[in-house]
């Protein structure tokens, strides 16, 4: 360690604070430690759909291949909860209820280049990444010491539970490195007895082709009909993982005001109706955007089903002519059940 480099390491630091993060830590690059899980992971199975993270496996397993002479990695975190919001978007997870995340946090992560560029000098080379990226940011994040990974599988700290988005910023400066956190989950398994669907295998291990965050998000056309009357009363994702979570009880809420809803959410009736124009209307500018107009409409149907309020049958009858084979599918369960 150099003065230069400590000094440098603080600076970062104050900055990334200074532009909108919550939380930051620095730690060293290489490949990541748990890369070999998963590709086990890929290779079970239990990505489900979700074909992009097997395209980008070995990518994923070492930033050096997404920034040649990577040597350090500062990872930041986003709060997004939990708040007092709108009642409305209670069957919405907690981190889709106001602007896309990706924008909020994007411009942040540039900010953090752009200062390690003008500090460190022009040799320097830095690379944003979320989770758009071909990175383990969550792996990373963890040897930072932006916290723990817990055995919901979610990256967890102590004085921020799980609530926050991760973002990193990859980097060929020497950095000086925090340090992993020490891991605080010890004998509970909250998380893992509430789970609706039982998803994960084991501690650490999610079977995302169980996970209604998957199933209600990525998935796409009918949902089995086993794991229709799990989805309760969950529209868009799943936060009971987190709700039991002991380090949520205190988790502080967020402080960025575009992460709240702006509006009401629509009713279900409503939602389950919108053609796709509307939709892009309304979501646009939303994490919500990401199960696309088919998606968050067959969810609707399910949830009216799962509701039992025969005041919904007419909008049900409705969409058994909607375009898309899985809302209807979805029309015609809801239908039956309420019967």
């Amino acid at each position: 360690m150099t003065l230069a480099a400590l000094a440098l390491t603080q600076a970062v630091k104050a900055r990334a604070l200074e532009v909108g993060f919550d939380r930051v830590a620095v730690g060293p690059a290489g490949p990541a430690e748990h890369a070999a899980r998963f590709d086990a992971w890929l290779d079970a199975g239990y990505a489900g759909g979700m074909d992009y993270l097997a395209r980008t496996r070995v990518e994923r397993g070492d930033p050096e291949r997404l920034l040649p002479g990577c040597r350090s990695v500062v990872a930041l975190a986003l709060a997004y909860g939990p708040r007092e919001d709108d009642p409305s978007w209670r069957a919405v997870s907690r981190y889709a209820r106001g602007r896309d995340y990706h924008d909020l946090i994007r411009p942040r992560l540039t900010a953090v280049v752009d200062y390690l560029r003008e500090a460190g000098g022009p040799a320097i080379a830095s690379r944003a990444a979320v989770d758009t990226s071909a990175v383990l940011e969550r792996d990373l994040a963890a040897r930072a010491g932006l916290g723990w990974i817990g055995k919901n599988t979610n990256l967890i700290a102590v004085g921020g539970g799980s609530y926050f988005f991760i973002g990193t910023v990859l980097t060929t400066a020497a950095l000086v490195a925090d340090g992993p956190a020490a891991d605080h989950c010890g004998t509970c398994t909250a998380c893992l007895d509430a789970c609706p669907t039982q998803a994960f295998v084991g501690p650490w291990v999610l079977d995302a082709r169980r996970c209604l965050a998957y199933l209600t998000i990525e998935h796409r056309g009918d949902v089995a009909d086993e794991w229709k009357p799990e989805m309760r009363d969950w529209l868009f994702g799943c936060d009971v993982c987190q709700e039991v979570c002991p380090w949520n009880r205190k988790a502080p809420p967020a402080r960025e005001p575009a992460l709240a809803p702006s509006a009401p959410l629509p009713s279900l009736e409503a939602l389950l109706e919108m053609d796709e124009a509307a939709f892009r209307a309304r979501f646009r500018g939303s994490a919500m955007s990401r199960t696309r107009r088919a998606g968050l409409a067959r969810n609707a149907a399910l949830l009216l089903g799962n509701r039992g309020d025969r005041a919904a049958e007419p909008a049900l009858r409705r969409a058994l002519d909607d375009p898309d084979p899985g809302v209807r599918s979805a029309a015609a369960w809801a239908l039956a059940r309420l019967a």
